[in-house]
């Protein structure tokens, strides 16, 4: 074998799509533009309230940090961002209360049987 011959150049298989995003062929937009965010929607992380909490005080952290280092643009930035998981945090606590106040039926329904239970014993 020849030691002294370079070897043809082979391209590395793309294992985990780092460079390249294959889409398959039947996903593409009708417009044509692909839009980035797309995973964003999917992950839930707007409907979960612990995220959304989350994410508020990061910001407001955030704009705290940078009020102490005196960047006022900055720290705006941050604070509407924050005032937005704010408003989001609040249509939540709203759904989540409207919800608990719809299924009281079922949660009454429920001690009746077991206090019934308990005289009968």
């Amino acid at each position: 074998m020849n030691n002294n011959r370079r070897r043809s150049f082979r391209p590395r298989s793309q294992k985990n799509n780092f460079r390249r995003r294959n889409v398959a062929s039947g996903t593409n937009p009708t417009n044509g533009f692909n839009n980035g965010n797309r995973g964003f929607s999917r992950n839930g992380s707007m409907n979960n309230l612990h995220n959304v909490e989350k994410a508020m005080i990061k910001f407001q952290q955030l704009a705290k940090d940078a009020q102490s280092s005196g960047d006022p643009v900055l720290v705006e930035n941050y604070l509407q961002h924050a005032d937005h998981y704010l408003r989001r945090f609040n249509e939540l606590n709203v759904k989540n209360s409207v919800a608990q106040v719809n299924k009281p039926e079922e949660n009454d329904k429920q001690p009746q049987k077991n206090s019934e239970e308990k005289e009968i014993q």
